[in-house]
């Protein structure tokens, strides 16, 4: 996405403002209760799945399995999002790239659903783990987002179009 903010684009910003004695300036950085939000929900999703791994009743290379599969999942799910909007905003990225990032978050994914459907757990473990995974991978398209968000809104104030 391309947040640029055109000359004329402020200028009708200022206009439709200007009836009111305050001016609000034009401001594309995410909310400070958005912020925390991702990452609450990020360090929740990835602290009950690993609290979850913790109290499971399996062998410890199980738990390194889905261990790894979650933090796999997280780097993926980062690429992704990256190189998706590299692209959006005009930035150079390489076909490879863009295909492994999706290729690896469909894998890790794909994973965890064939380790919990051959696993020997209740049924609502496997639905804790299958929530708790999708949460964080969530968050952490959130929190990438916001990040991104953020940096590019502070180098507009220091670097004015």
């Amino acid at each position: 996405m391309d947040y640029k903010i055109l000359p004329e684009d402020s200028k009708k910003i200022n206009e439709k403002n200007t009836s009111s004695k305050d001016t609000k300036k034009y401001d594309l950085k995410p909310s400070s209760a958005f912020i925390g939000a991702s990452w609450s929900t990020l360090f929740i999703g990835m602290a009950s799945y690993c609290i979850g791994l913790w109290n499971a009743d399996m062998l410890l290379n199980e738990k390194g399995y889905y261990f790894t599969v979650l933090l796999f999942g997280l780097f993926s799910v980062i690429s992704v999002q990256k190189s998706v909007r590299d692209k959006l905003e005009g930035i150079p990225v390489t076909d490879i790239y863009y295909s492994v990032s999706w290729f690896t978050t469909i894998t890790s994914i794909l994973l965890l659903v064939v380790g919990l459907w051959n696993a020997d757990l209740l049924l609502s473990e496997k639905g804790f783990y299958g929530m708790a995974f999708t949460l964080s991978l969530f968050s952490a398209i959130a929190v990438q987002k916001n990040t991104r968000d953020k940096s590019f809104v502070e180098d507009q104030v220091t670097e004015p179009y």
